[in-house]
């Protein structure tokens, strides 16, 4: 995960040019008469929180659950990685819009990496390579572009062969994006986040990838388990 570490830090460096299972849309289920107070004569409206709703959890083996319960760590320990990235690359591109000077830009950009470095590069080393895969899938996911073309549009077309190449290894691939519509994983990714944002666990951050849960629910694959080993 050494090399995986390098890569996440670099997107920093360089970045400088830059839902709910449901059959249909869940619709008011509150009558109209019951979102207004009627007082002599009166009408007084009741502004309501919206309430997002989804379905219980439905597991057919034991296995299953447990594999969920698993599955459900590892995002959720990826996620504030990619929040951060998303928020540093819009930070760093402002920033960077202000500088009219190379010079400085190119030292501000080394102090950006520094930074980086000493505030990440530990909690990145210790990620599994399945936390790994799920970062850059949630990269995709927050900032709009896939891993791999972030390295090749911000280092070099070489680099990013040689960083894919070398995640490869690690059978991670950096051109891997994030299709929760129909790659089942990505569908599961996006089942535990939206649960998560819901339940007050994540804070939830935009998606720069046009997501409607809703229609995911209703089109989507449903979320995978690998089968059991006997």
């Amino acid at each position: 995960m050494k090399v995986f570490c390098r890569i996440f830090i670099a997107l920093f460096m360089f970045m400088n040019s830059c839902f709910v299972f449901s059959q249909e849309e869940i619709k008011d289920s509150i009558p109209i008469t019951e979102r207004y107070i009627v007082f002599e004569g009166d009408t007084l409206l009741i502004e309501l929180d919206e309430v997002l709703l989804l379905k219980t959890l439905k597991f057919e083996t034991s296995y299953d659950r447990k594999y969920y319960y698993w599955f459900r760590k590892k995002v959720l320990k990826a996620y504030p990685f990619a929040k951060i990235a998303a928020e540093k690359l819009d930070t760093l591109n402002v920033r960077l819009e202000e500088i009219k000077s190379k010079r400085r830009k190119k030292k501000y950009t080394k102090e950006v990496q520094k930074y980086m470095e000493d505030e990440f590069t530990e909690q990145l080393k210790k990620l599994t390579r399945t936390e790994g895969r799920v970062l850059i899938k949630l990269l995709h996911r927050q900032t709009g572009i896939i891993t791999f073309d972030l390295v090749k549009d911000y280092r070099s077309g070489w680099k990013a062969f040689w960083y894919n190449t070398t995640a490869n290894m690690f059978k991670l691939s950096l051109k891997e994006g994030y299709d929760p519509l129909n790659n089942r994983e990505d569908f599961l990714i996006e089942d535990i986040l939206q649960r998560a944002f819901v339940d007050g666990i994540l804070k939830e951050q935009p998606s720069k990838l046009p997501i409607n849960y809703f229609e995911l629910s209703t089109q989507s694959v449903k979320a995978p388990f690998p089968k059991q080993k006997k």
